[in-house]
């Protein structure tokens, strides 16, 4: 048994799912990985099911029918893991863009230290650690995050990370069902409301790698939804 949930949100990732997996497990901690899948069509779900065979006690699946957006699966991610009582919950890309040997850094911050959400950060105190991503796309995401720290006032660097590590309590606390983003906003969101309810946010330097196979998720409308959603999620706070 472990302590410790990774939730992969996957659509049409059968060229990293397996490769991913397998680097997980071969961690000197024992985790464990849910696959959140979105009826992929390319096959994504079936390799995992097949992997299921080979670690029946470390891996597992939940399907959903429609490609409902990053946010939606990490929800179904995180009532599923408060359900099955693990006590710390990552959330992690399949591409490969957060290394899995970074895993028990998120870990340890959490269960070692007196932090409750723990973040691999790619711009800790404004250093940039990105590996092969275009310029454009490279100041669209810093500047995104320099303009959510001054909307909200929030003390983190890197508000828009999907490399986090939350405590069993956060997810209790934060009304999941009250979350409105779906894409990657999502992520600023969570952090937010986290901040709010004045949990201890830690920031944990990692090295950001764009994915090599694959194709990327990130659309015009969900840049839309991050910059245009966070004044409005300003100005709400956090719901009761």
């Amino acid at each position: 048994m472990s302590d410790t949930l990774v939730i992969i949100p996957t659509y049409n990732e059968k060229e990293n799912i397996e490769a991913i997996i397998r680097a997980v497990f071969q961690e000197e901690k024992i985790f464990h990985i849910l696959v959140v899948d979105d009826n992929s069509p390319d096959g994504t779900s079936f390799i995992v099911d097949k992997l299921i065979t080979e670690f029946p006690e470390q891996l597992f699946i939940e399907k959903r029918e429609g490609k409902n957006g990053l946010g939606t699966a990490y929800i179904h991610g995180f009532k599923w893991a408060l359900a099955k009582d693990y006590k710390f919950v990552i959330e992690m890309d399949a591409d490969f863009s957060h290394n899995p040997k970074d895993l028990i850094r998120l870990y340890n911050a959490c269960s070692s230290e007196d932090v409750d959400v723990s973040v691999g950060s790619r711009y800790v105190n404004n250093t940039v650690n990105v590996v092969n991503w275009d310029i454009k796309r490279l100041l669209l995401s810093y500047f995104a995050s320099k303009y959510v720290r001054f909307i909200t006032r929030i003390p983190i660097f890197d508000t828009t990370a999907g490399f986090v590590c939350w405590k069993r309590n956060v997810l209790e606390t934060i009304n999941l069902d009250k979350i409105k983003f779906v894409g990657y906003a999502f992520q600023i969101e969570m952090k937010f409301k986290a901040w709010k309810h004045q949990f201890k946010i830690k920031e944990v330097s990692v090295v950001f790698t764009d994915r090599d196979l694959g194709v990327s998720k990130m659309t015009g409308n969900i840049v839309t939804e991050a910059l245009f959603g966070v004044v409005k999620m300003k100005l709400k706070g956090v719901p009761k």
